[in-house]
């Protein structure tokens, strides 16, 4: 788009909400464009162009040094919206409501040509409708920049509308999608941030907890509508198990579901804690349950720890446990960095020599995620226990050693180790992820003082009773493991055949180094319905490694060909196709 242009405009992008003199140049360069070069409206003497919405909508601006080189138009609910002045809202793509926003007149002038000023004003316009709480977007486009809008997330619907000289094809989105395109394209978005000044009256980011992934959930809906849809995706982005649960489980929650939904659980949980304690041979006193390991995370760290607590933590390693421990409780985090070289094996030489350091806590997961390695009860367990081990408490968190074998456990040696706390979650292994279910295992009297921060009725009924049944079908997912091992050497082969480095594990995913890096791996398998888990918020800092889940054999086929594709180049883009925001900027400069 041309307009006003500053020849050697250089510098730092700043954004900031419009007023009455950023409106006049607004007005300017929209009969510059929108009137002189598209003929969508008549030229003026004044020279500016305005329409009647603009005593009710909002701008955001783009400056570089002082001078607007860009805006985008933000029209709130109720109304009226530039869309208004074509169609009918019966006709509307989307049912408008309280929620509704309307994203119109991106603009940018050639002189922001190469920079992030474009990108810049749609991040920030879809900021300001996440920070009132909207649900939809609804906008129009030029066909000309339709691959732009596409991309990022809005959808045509099949309506065009005409103004002047200028045709445009009606688009809209839930803003639970457009979210999912941001996640996409996390990386480049940090770096667009990095340069930029925020001067606007609404955070910067969303605040939100530890990113996990689990995008592919998105399919589902915003109000889980699509609840069939979602379950074609094959979402390997999260490593909830390909199995179904125990038949047991299933009987019971088939033969006793209304009962289940309405009816208070035990507030102790005790029928629970009864089954996970004979299971393992521990005793009841030793269990405290929670509604899955983030429950224990969040309520115990952020009781044992302060700001002043140091602790030491694996690098790179489930990203929960550095969000809650830098951003939520904001400790003093030290690094115990796995050397890619040797395929992140815990050096346990180098890490028994850091335990002897006074560490408030330290963290070890095992097997470790996202790296697949494992460390052997006989090997860790002795340096835990080791007189010399330092630390005032040391946390294992065994989310995937059922996969190794219930017997690597450390469950049996915490109860009788002082300081030495085993988290344990019952999703991935028993195929229970949407349950919610987990446990702690540790001394009786460092249980008690957990067992005292622990609301009651923190695991629901339906919960509780799908876990005790499949504690009680130890056989049958001995042999789901079994076939899980199968699956992934197999998954491993064909992956290592497309000539791919594969790092191999114990549990149930691998780790994949994507040679066309790994956010861009993601966003073209993305296209074929397969989900993958770009891990660089978990401590990579390759930006190539990609965490697939072990899926069924005939995901994993779907999950090869996927990658096949990705690596034989981009597909044609679809309405679904997240956008690299470095071509943003350039779809919106053209």
């Amino acid at each position: 788009m041309h307009a006003f242009a500053n020849p050697g405009l250089v510098g730092r992008c700043s954004l900031s909400m419009a007023g009455n003199e950023e409106r006049r140049d607004i007005y300017r360069m929209r009969h510059e464009v929108y009137a002189r070069e598209l003929h969508q409206h008549p030229e003026n003497d004044r020279g500016e162009l305005t329409d009647s919405l603009d005593g009710y909508n909002l701008y955001i601006v783009a400056k570089l040094r002082g001078i607007v080189v860009g805006f985008v138009s933000v029209t709130p609910p109720p109304g009226p919206y530039s869309l208004d002045k074509y169609m009918r809202r019966e006709k509307w793509p989307v049912a408008v409501g309280t929620g509704t926003y309307e994203i119109r007149l991106l603009t940018v002038t050639d002189e922001a040509r190469g920079t992030t000023a474009g990108a810049a004003l749609m991040y920030a316009a879809m900021r300001y409708v996440q920070s009132r709480g909207g649900t939809h977007v609804v906008g129009i486009g030029r066909e000309q920049v339709l691959p732009m809008y596409v991309r990022a997330g809005m959808k045509p619907c099949g309506l065009t509308v005409n103004s002047g000289a200028v045709t445009y094809h009606v688009m809209a989105a839930e803003v639970m999608e457009l979210e999912a395109v941001q996640s996409a394209n996390k990386t480049f978005v940090e770096r667009m941030l990095q340069r930029m000044n925020w001067n606007l009256d609404f955070p910067v980011r969303k605040v939100a907890g530890c990113f996990h992934g689990g995008v592919s959930i998105g399919a589902a809906g915003a109000r889980f509508e699509r609840l069939s849809e979602a379950k074609q995706t094959v979402n390997a982005d999260v490593l909830d198990a390909w199995f179904d649960p125990s038949p047991r489980v299933i009987e019971a929650l088939r033969d006793h579901l209304p009962w289940l939904a309405r009816t208070s659980p035990p507030a102790d949980c005790r029928p629970l804690v009864a089954a996970v304690a004979e299971s393992r041979g521990v005793p009841q006193d030793s269990v405290v349950p929670g509604a899955g390991s983030s429950d224990l995370i969040f309520r115990c760290l952020r009781e044992w720890l302060t700001r002043d607590s140091k602790l030491l933590l694996l690098d790179p390693t489930y990203g929960e446990y550095a969000h809650v421990l830098e951003r939520v409780i904001g400790c003093r985090v030290e690094r115990f960095r796995l050397d890619r070289q040797a395929g992140y094996a815990l050096d346990v030489t180098a890490l028994a020599e850091r335990l002897r350091q006074p560490y408030d806590l330290a963290v070890l997961v095992n097997p470790n995620s996202p790296t697949g390695t494992f460390v052997p009860r006989n090997v860790l367990g002795p340096l835990l226990t080791n007189a010399a081990c330092a630390p005032r408490r040391v946390w294992v968190d065994e989310t995937y050693v059922d996969y190794v074998g219930q017997e690597e456990s450390l469950e049996q040696l915490a109860v009788r180790t002082p300081g030495l706390v085993v988290c344990k979650s019952m999703s991935k292994a028993y195929a229970l992820s949407g349950m919610r279910v987990a446990y702690l295992c540790g001394h009786p009297e460092q249980m008690a003082s957990v067992r005292a921060i622990t609301p009651p009725w923190v695991v629901g009924l339906a919960a509780q009773v799908a876990a005790v049944r499949a504690l009680e079908d130890p056989a049958y997912y001995a042999q789901r493991y079994a076939d899980t091992r199968v699956h992934r050497a197999e998954l491993i082969a064909e992956l290592r055949a497309l000539g791919l480095r594969v790092l191999d594990g114990v549990a149930n995913f691998v780790l994949l180094e994507s040679p066309i890096g790994a956010a861009e791996m993601v966003r073209r398998c993305i296209e074929c319905g397969v989900y993958l888990r770009d891990v660089g918020s978990m401590g990579m800092d390759d930006q190539q490694s990609v965490r697939i889940a072990v899926k069924s054999r005939q995901d994993n086929r779907r999950i090869v060909e996927a990658i096949r594709e990705a690596l034989a180049g981009p597909a044609n883009p679809g309405l679904y196709r997240p956008i690299q925001m470095t071509e943003l900027t350039s779809l919106i400069s053209t």
